[in-house]
């Protein structure tokens, strides 16, 4: 057994978080408004691999070992948002398993640099931040079709029940062990669900009045490894019936209290942690008790994104700008992901069927030509500003269209910016339409 007192083990795997291992409770003490509970963070950070989803990976795949399902096979695929493949990457170069993860482009270039360093050979998909079960170009789905070759094994951290149950064996027990059992609130945004879920069974079996809380990202949100409530339904590990509430919050109170976090209580959380923190205290508000608020990373992976949100920090900082667009121009585009400016599937298809909008797919000539919007006319973005088929009239009502709705959107602003008045981008883009039976062409 590992010697926790002296901190010195045989393998980094000893290190794993667990009731007798537990990462820190730190107290909020500065920028919350003044209330009469008392306010904990949990640092996830403190775990070998620097996250929360190191709980999960390690369960995975000891779950997978114990009953069998491994077998012979070596090779592991797993679609990510980023940390669960990190910890899933470093526990297969511990036990000898190589791991392949498809995963979207959105998610910040600092962890999918990180996931080549550490060994794990990547699939980069246009696809939301959090891979969308049921998505047919998405990065489970390309999962699922990778796990069909009997060489490769899939964990699935979407349905697994392994996930939730890492969290019932270690991070309930830890808590209610580090606050005497003392807590009475449990706050922990919405990703793949297995940390509210676990933690939160195991909370409410020692103390039926602990109030479990979940807390989920406005729609069209820019924070890596949470999901909004439209994302949420379709995650098979999202129980709300087990929850005592849950909680909206919007980009920028999570970044912003992010920013606090770090500046005034020298706690380096990343994004998500504000999300979490923000919800706690919506909920709480005056109330009294004992809050535990789960942060799930560190701040150090999520710099592009932080650059983003908080331009003017950077603006004149060296290198700021070396690479791909200005970070205003992100900015604008991350901006426009609102009901003003998208549309979403049921509208559009609606406006279709009137014949009251122009369609315009703004993907590459192959990609169009492959599946697309029924009536759809192929105008690369590259070609918007200069197309010469795009209709005469400034004001005709048009929808940009692409995979996911993410290089729709520049679509959009583009033709804004030679003067069409009436443009909104397609949420979930071809793959959404199709999803919902859409009419589809395919052919150039």
């Amino acid at each position: 057994m590992p010697d926790h007192s002296r901190r010195v083990y045989d393998s980094i795997l000893e290190l794993l978080s667990g009731e007798d291992n537990p990462t820190p409770l730190v107290r909020i003490n500065k920028i919350l408004a003044p209330t009469r509970a008392t306010f904990y963070g949990k640092l996830e950070w403190y775990n070998p691999f620097g996250a929360v989803k190191d709980r999960i990976a390690d369960n995975l795949v000891r779950d997978a070992e114990e009953r069998g399902t491994l077998g012979e096979v070596t090779k592991l695929v797993e679609p990510t948002s980023g940390n669960t493949g990190l910890g899933l990457t470093m526990i297969a170069n511990a036990k000898g398993y190589s791991l392949l993860s498809p995963l979207s482009t959105m998610i910040p270039l600092e962890k999918r640099a990180v996931l080549r360093f550490f060994g794990a050979d990547l699939i980069e998909l246009e696809d939301t931040l959090c891979p969308a079960p049921g998505a047919p170009e998405g990065a489970i789905a390309k999962a699922m079709e990778t796990a069909e070759d009997p060489e490769f094994h899939m964990l699935n951290q979407y349905e697994n029940e392994a996930n939730p149950q890492s969290h019932y064996l270690t991070t309930g027990p830890e808590i209610w062990r580090q606050t005497e059992g003392k807590v009475t609130h449990f706050v922990a945004a919405l990703g793949t669900c297995g940390t509210v879920t676990g933690t939160g069974r195991f909370l409410k079996e020692k103390n039926p009045n602990i109030k479990v809380i979940a807390v989920h990202p406005e729609e069209g949100h820019d924070i890596p490894g949470v999901r909004s409530i439209r994302q949420l339904k379709q995650t098979k590990l999202f129980r709300p019936e087990e929850y005592d509430q849950l909680v909206e919050v919007t980009n920028r109170e999570a970044y912003d209290l992010c920013l606090r976090l770090n500046r005034e209580e020298s706690i380096i959380a990343g994004p998500s942690s504000g999300l979490a923190l923000v919800g706690a205290q919506k909920v709480v508000g005056d109330d009294d008790g004992v809050v535990v608020v789960m942060f799930p990373d560190s701040i150090f992976k999520y710099a592009s994104s932080v650059m983003r949100h908080f331009p003017e920090i950077y603006e004149n900082a060296a290198g700021a700008s070396e690479s791909g667009p200005p970070m205003w121009v992100e900015d604008l585009i991350e901006s426009s992901r609102n009901e003003r400016d998208t549309i979403e599937i049921a509208e559009a298809a609606r406006l279709r069927e009137a014949n009251e909008t122009v369609f315009i797919d703004v993907r590459a000539k192959d990609e169009y030509a492959a599946m697309h919007v029924a009536g759809a006319m192929s105008v690369p973005t590259q070609d918007l500003t200069t197309a010469k088929n795009l209709p005469e009239s400034r004001e005709t009502p048009i929808v940009t269209v692409c995979n996911r709705g993410n290089l729709s959107i520049q679509g959009m602003l583009l033709l804004r910016s030679v003067g069409y008045t009436n443009v909104r981008s397609m949420n979930d883009g071809t793959i959404g339409w199709n999803d919902q039976g859409l009419p589809t062409e395919n052919g150039s």
